[in-house]
């Protein structure tokens, strides 16, 4: 592809030069210069679509978003345009009316204390990188992963972010992802497939997994089971941005306890919305149309009005989102 014979070239350049590595950047298409990240990071997220910075969300903070996670599972407070999933794998008939029953929380730009995760000025100082400076807050989710029931409903299946989002460019947008305890390889961590973000976006469905798949849970078609893989361990507080192209996913949840993590997905504000008509993303848009349907009793809301009610200007001026 056009962008990876970009990375070779880059790095031949960069054999080449005798120049210090602040020089060499300048060729970069993933990331913006603003003297914030250093050149290594520059480069490393230009060849594997993602940087894990340690350390970058206080406990504290973490603490409180976990607090408000339970108190919505208990019911305690109503968030207006929250979605709250549950594991397909959990029994429908009893409502366990607690934190084992939920999965996953998703669109909570609503309630003000999860919402201040996707403002903490430590996060937006490495989302501008990638976004510049006007940002828009499109995507937010607070991750459960429930402990494996022994169907594997827990894993997530390899995909791209891109498939759900109905804009452009990709390489504004930029996902930060929290991890909220440990993660690691046996409570499910991220699994990504490094540098798929110079690919392009591919088909997704359901994947035909034995044990079922959960909603929405869509899964890439195609794409090289010998690529090598990095699992992303990571220490409580530690975020990871990447590229909506990068090729992730993760695995079950062998423990017994739940595997938090919070995130967010930024776009630049002057990114635009494409129709998906006739694209591989036509499976995606008429999912949630239905759902709009279903939930809201809303016929022809189009699939770019379902994100720009959702989305949040956090930063700079909004634009064309």
């Amino acid at each position: 592809s056009k962008m990876s014979r970009a990375a070779d070239r880059l790095k031949h350049l960069i054999g080449h030069l005798d120049r210090p590595p602040a020089a060499i950047v300048s060729f970069t298409l993933y990331s913006l210069d603003n003297n914030l990240l250093a050149p290594e990071q520059r480069l490393f997220y230009e060849e594997n679509g993602f940087l894990l910075i340690k350390n970058l969300v206080s406990h504290e903070d973490i603490e409180k978003f976990r607090q408000e996670f339970e108190r919505i599972c208990r019911r305690e407070v109503q968030v207006p345009g929250l979605v709250v999933m549950r594991d397909v794998a959990i029994a429908k008939s009893e409502f366990i009316p607690d934190q084992r029953a939920v999965s996953k929380l998703q669109d909570f730009q609503e309630d003000p204390e999860l919402f201040r995760f996707c403002t903490l000025p430590q996060i937006l100082e490495y989302v501008q990188c990638f976004t510049g400076p006007n940002i828009m807050a499109m995507h937010t989710m607070l991750i459960n992963k429930p402990p494996d029931t022994g169907k594997k409903t827990s894993r997530h299946p390899m995909h791209q972010d891109l498939h759900y989002f109905p804009f452009r460019p990709a390489h504004r947008i930029v996902c930060a992802w929290t991890a909220m305890e440990a993660v690691n390889r046996q409570n499910g961590c991220l699994v990504v497939l490094p540098g798929t973000h110079t690919g392009t976006l591919k088909e997704h469905d359901y994947p035909e997994w034995e044990g079922g798949v959960n909603k929405m849970y869509h899964g890439v078609r195609d794409y090289n089971p010998d690529h090598p893989r990095v699992h992303l361990e990571m220490e409580k507080g530690d975020t990871v941005f990447f590229h909506p192209l990068l090729i992730h996913g993760s695995g079950t949840n062998q423990t017994q306890g739940f595997r938090k993590a919070i995130s967010c997905h930024y776009a630049a504000a002057d990114c635009y919305y494409i129709d998906v008509k006739g694209t591989t993303q036509e499976n995606i848009d008429q999912e949630v149309k239905e759902i709009a349907q279903k939930r809201y009793n809303l016929d022809g809301v189009s699939f770019q009005d379902t994100w720009a009610f959702r989305g949040r200007l956090v930063q700079g001026d909004r634009i064309s989102m």
